[in-house]
């Protein structure tokens, strides 16, 4: 079977709820890093084959395949198809996964996966809002309610639910969470970021541009304090995460480019890295958000490689009890976990969420000169897809 490569990644600085990139419609807003990618690589874009993105909320502006919307507000031809995939927060993890799928079979050659989310735009939960409003009922059907009875999935839940059952208190939350913007600071601070970054121009609320570029993630907190963060209100009486140990909400969207042996000769560049493993994994979809434990386990054991031979791990921090969980289930080396900080600072717009992490985690192996790279996440209804590359 041939490989998958990937020979260009990017994404746009995050966006703050309401910030500057809320002016963009999103597919707009992946049509630019679809444009930046083609730029990246030098490929013709007609040899594009396929564009598949990552969309959690595909409802209004992100309705009707975000995808193929995407492709029609490029520089990319007519003749180039999109769809659109939802794997709650793994989607355009899952959209890499397809696209290494689809170059590895032979079908084809190159494609272009990704994700976009204008949370500010379409607000979370809004596919389940909007329904019930008009009284058109909710995901649960009848068969999900007689195997949970009674049971409300909710990840705010399942994160209390892991800091309970690992024994992760809230100051080891709010400790883990001042580290991720400590993290995030010093690689925005020292240019970790920018070749991954696609500068985009901020837009007025008509549409105009202003002349500024975005090319720093609107989340970090420089003057972020451990007193700061232990200072902000529970989400749950009792509980132990807050608003600060969770990841923010993010306007972005993400994006790499794949290929197999045709593809990299027939372009003729050097790719970034090589896809080693790909698997997704079901688990408790109460808890839901313990998935990248056991997936991660298993994923490792598929592809024969230990946790210490790995250089660098992403586990998105849709919590922060996750990744402590994920550090200690795996005996894993915190120096090497998120070392450019995560969503906690960076922010997590949902469906771009995978391909972001990804396009962070082969450019910090290419900076710090490192080989294996692991990349894992949370999902909604309790998945985690994870994926292994090689640097070359």
């Amino acid at each position: 079977m041939a490989e998958a490569y990937i020979v260009a990644a990017a994404r746009t600085a995050g966006g703050r709820r309401g910030g500057k990139l809320a002016g963009w419609h999103p597919a707009d807003l992946a049509a630019q890093v679809i444009d930046a990618l083609v730029a990246r690589s030098g490929i013709d874009p007609a040899a594009v084959e396929d564009v598949i993105l990552g969309c959690v909320s595909q409802v209004g502006e992100q309705a009707t395949n975000v995808a193929r919307n995407a492709v029609l507000a490029s520089k990319l031809p007519e003749s180039v198809p999109g769809t659109s995939v939802d794997r709650q927060c793994g989607s355009s993890q899952q959209a890499l996964h397809f696209a290494a799928q689809a170059v590895m079979s032979g079908a084809m050659d190159a494609v272009i996966a990704g994700g976009v989310e204008s949370m500010t735009r379409v607000p979370m939960f809004t596919p389940n809002a909007l329904p019930a409003k008009a009284g058109l009922g909710g995901y649960m059907s009848p068969a999900m309610k007689r195997r949970y009875p009674g049971v409300e999935f909710s990840q705010f839940a399942g994160a209390e639910m892991i800091a309970k059952n690992y024994g992760i208190d809230k100051d080891a939350l709010d400790r883990y969470a001042l580290e991720s913007h400590r993290r995030a600071m010093a690689a925005s601070r020292t240019g970790a970021f920018d070749d991954e970054i696609v500068p985009i121009e901020i837009l007025q609320a008509d549409g105009s541009g202003t002349g500024e570029l975005h090319t720093v993630d609107e989340g970090i907190r420089f003057d972020a304090t451990l007193e700061g963060i232990a200072g902000v209100k529970l989400i749950a009486e009792g509980g132990r995460c807050t608003a600060a140990t969770a990841s923010q909400i993010c306007d972005g969207a993400s994006g790499v480019l794949v290929v197999n042996e045709r593809g990299l000769k027939a372009l003729g560049v050097k790719p970034l890295a090589r896809i080693h493993h790909m698997s997704v994994m079901g688990h408790d979809p109460v808890i839901m958000l313990e998935a990248p434990l056991p997936a991660t386990l298993r994923a490792l054991k598929k592809a024969g490689m230990r946790i210490q031979d790995i250089d660098l791990y992403e586990v998105n921090e849709a919590f922060a009890p996750v990744p402590i969980a994920w550090l200690e289930a795996l005996d894993a080396d915190p120096a090497r976990l998120n070392v450019n900080g995560g969503a906690i600072a960076l922010g997590h717009p949902l469906g771009a969420s995978g391909t972001k992490l990804m396009a962070t985690l082969v450019h910090a192996l290419g900076r710090r000169g490192k080989r294996y790279g692991l990349q894992t996440m949370c999902e909604g209804g309790g998945m985690a897809n994870v994926t292994i590359v090689e640097r070359l």
